[in-house]
């Protein structure tokens, strides 16, 4: 079955719209830093950078008298729910084989043990713990990481280049097999 891309992901309508909430920087940094990761721990490139520009389209937005509400929003958060739902339909729209778009999902609903009453970490599995430690690597404090700056064009070059990282990486480990 053909890989879908980062590239074709990205540019779907859903995935734009929800990363405008969530913040385009952070989906394609926390994707950078998933894929040195997952090089580094012989876990699947593919599937981790996925995991990890999706992670956050999950997000709602938490305003009160038109300014955000930070302590409602982690109160209140499920964004890890909704964003493996969406990761989920998306991806099968996308055509993506569905045990690839099932991995991507649950990663994504366990990149945080926010909503969560226990911790995750002994809990995850190599990927899942991939997704969660790049995302930890891209936070700043009162949810900052989420409000920097991206041009989708910026977005598209550095995402097409991943890809295209992840396409050596494949041939690779198909050569060597």
């Amino acid at each position: 079955m053909r890989r879908v891309t980062l590239v074709e992901v990205f540019k779907h309508r859903i995935t734009q719209k929800y990363l405008q909430r969530s913040g385009i920087n952070h989906a394609v940094t926390v994707a950078e830093y998933a894929f040195d990761m997952a090089v580094e721990m012989g876990v699947g490139p593919d599937l981790a950078t996925k995991s990890a520009l999706l992670h956050d389209m999950g997000h709602y937005e938490w305003y009160r008298d038109g300014k955000w509400d930070y302590d409602e929003y982690r109160k209140s958060d499920i964004h890890a729910i909704k964003g493996a739902e969406r990761a989920h339909k998306l991806l099968i729209r996308l055509g993506e084989d569905r045990l690839v778009a099932k991995e991507v999902s649950v990663a994504v609903l366990l990149h945080t043990d926010s909503y969560l009453p226990f911790g995750l970490d002994e809990k995850r599995t190599p990927l899942q713990h991939v997704v969660a430690k790049a995302d930890e690597k891209d936070e700043q404090p009162m949810g900052l990481h989420h409000y920097k700056q991206m041009d989708k064009s910026h977005a598209l070059k550095r995402l097409h280049d991943l890809d295209r990282k992840i396409e050596q990486v494949l041939t690779k480990n198909n050569d060597s097999a």
